[in-house]
């Protein structure tokens, strides 16, 4: 199975990959060809767009219609790409740098317009290709390049962020927990709106190396231990719940899509 992925998902003249060992970019990946091979779609009638990071290097390993853009942009991107043709799939892939800090106004605006959309972020709490600084996910206190003695900012809590700002359809994922988040993903795709997931990822080399969480089956453990589904955390107490995240499915509600919505005033002008 794994093989028949690799051949038909995958530009095999660009690996391998340069992603550092351990890095869970590559279950991140491996996650989203999955669900659009359990969705059974076209391929050639999918576009995935990046950014810039370490995640969205990803979009030159798969064989899709694919758009490496500019930092921060890959949802303004993707959003002329689905208005242009609304019958594609669009699945975005960027970095917790990438979606929330630069590109957070792209973020808020399409969750707001509910244009049909599938941004699964790769949450590894830093930036990570450009030397380690500390990211809008960084946990309060934790080290980077450009907080050396532990940074003081408050992380985003992504979901929360995507929910509050109108998108019909929010998840949360690990790396640990592949399974489920290849069914989050999917569910984001088939959901008729703007889709967040977030999966959070590992970045052994310098976040775990900076904040000394070991190596990557370390941190991947941790997630094991410490992610707590939201549909068991309502029977947990408040002390049950101390250092712990919630994953799974967070929001999916049904609301007008923008396409639709842009089409039908099309529609009323033009004979």
């Amino acid at each position: 199975m794994a093989s028949t992925l690799v051949e038909n998902y995958l530009r095999m003249g660009n690996l391998p990959h340069i992603w550092c060992p351990g890095c869970g970019h590559g279950i991140m990946m491996r996650s989203i060809i999955q669900a659009i091979d359990n969705l059974k779609l076209d391929k050639n009638k999918v576009c995935v767009v990046s950014g810039i990071g370490c995640s969205s290097r990803a979009v030159g390993y798969m064989d899709f219609n694919t758009l490496h853009t500019t930092h921060g942009r890959a949802i303004a991107f993707a959003t002329g790409v689905k208005l242009a043709n609304p019958e594609l799939t669009v699945i975005v892939i960027s970095g917790d740098g990438d979606a929330v800090a630069i590109g957070g106004n792209h973020l808020i605006h399409a969750a707001r317009r509910n244009i049909d959309i599938t941004t699964v972020i790769f949450n590894n709490n830093i930036y990570g290709m450009t030397g380690g600084q500390y990211s809008p996910t960084t946990p309060r206190g934790d080290r980077g390049t450009t907080a050396p003695y532990g940074t003081v900012d408050r992380p985003f809590d992504i979901p929360k962020l995507a929910a509050g700002a109108g998108a019909t359809y929010v998840a949360r994922g690990t790396v640990y927990h592949t399974k489920q988040l290849i069914s989050l993903i999917e569910r984001g795709i088939q959901n008729k709106g703007f889709s967040m997931v977030e999966g959070v990822s590992v970045c052994p080399t310098y976040y775990g190396r900076k904040n000394k969480k070991g190596s990557a089956v370390d941190m991947m453990k941790w997630q094991r231990d410490h992610a707590v589904d939201v549909k068991a955390a309502g029977k947990l107490s408040p002390e049950e719940l101390e250092d712990k995240f919630l994953i799974g499915e967070f929001k999916n509600t049904a609301e007008p899509e923008y396409t639709e919505e842009y089409q039908k005033i099309i529609d009323r002008f033009v004979k």
